[in-house]
């Protein structure tokens, strides 16, 4: 044998390094290359649609508060600027307007201009539930009260204390004790917050607006008269007034149980 012999070692065939690269079969998940690509920009574009509400939902609640900043601070000015003091009159609850109207008559009838300037009758908007329904009204902030911005004697304490229905000047004793203009500005700002809200009207406005349910309060006995559970008697625990729906306890086997029901669904038991 020679010792220069060449050994050949039979490898058999030589596979193919794998590629780092994975490739998803998309037709084994049942979905087209084109019909993937499709959902993706589908996706894309409803994203983008959700961050441009979003972000005009933003500028809209900025625009709104700089606007409400702007317009306290307008209104800071202008208390400051006026002459006199400001007083609270007590009247009967729901006689406020009818007081404010007495008032500037008597002014005009007794030659008090020079000493009484302005009655003003604090107001909000709210969005009542009434009956399963939603309206906005206009209510006095401070029930049974009205400011009255004056210049205090004998003579305009006498022309306002004896208009009908006011009851009286709140004060220490028989003194009444005239307002800062940060508490003028604190019963005044509901006002300007709902003039605010009507300049920019829209969903912020309207999302900003307080929600109040009239005809239903926590405790109240219902009777459930749509559902699985109508002709039970329940006890309402929770109200919510924005998305109109209530948790309310029902005996179910002896147990009281809450369940989640909508306020069209009871009917108040009186």
């Amino acid at each position: 044998m020679s010792d220069n012999a060449d050994f050949e070692l039979d490898l058999g065939p030589i596979e193919e390094t794998a590629s780092d690269e994975v490739e998803i079969d998309l037709g084994a998940l049942g979905i087209e290359p084109e019909e993937a690509e499709e959902e993706v920009e589908l996706a894309d574009l409803t994203e983008e649609a959700d961050g441009e509400a979003e972000a005009e939902e933003e500028a809209a609640a900025q625009d709104r508060d700089e606007a409400l900043e702007a317009a306290l601070a307008e209104l800071r000015d202008e208390l400051e600027s006026k002459y006199g003091d400001w007083y609270v009159i007590h009247t009967y609850s729901g006689m406020e307007n009818r007081v404010k109207q007495n008032v500037d008559a008597r002014v005009t009838t007794l030659n008090m201009e020079d000493y009484i300037f302005e009655t003003v009758v604090p107001t909000e908007d709210v969005v009542e539930v009434r009956n399963n329904g939603r309206k906005t009204v206009t209510r006095v902030v401070l029930p049974g009260y009205v400011l009255v911005r004056m210049e205090l004697t004998d003579e305009s304490w006498s022309a306002v204390r004896q208009t009908p229905s006011v009851t009286g000047f709140v004060g220490q004793g028989q003194q009444p004790v005239p307002l800062s203009n940060d508490e003028v500005l604190h019963m005044l700002t509901p006002s300007v917050v709902a003039k605010v809200n009507i300049a920019h009207a829209g969903a912020e406005a309207a999302r900003k607006k307080k929600v109040e349910v009239v005809d239903l309060a926590v405790g109240d006995s219902v009777m459930v008269t749509d559902g699985p559970f109508t002709g039970v008697h329940a006890t309402i625990t929770e109200l919510n007034a924005n998305n109109q729906r209530l948790i309310a306890l029902v005996e179910i086997l002896g147990r009281e149980t809450p369940v989640d029901l909508d306020f069209k669904q009871v009917e108040k038991v009186v």
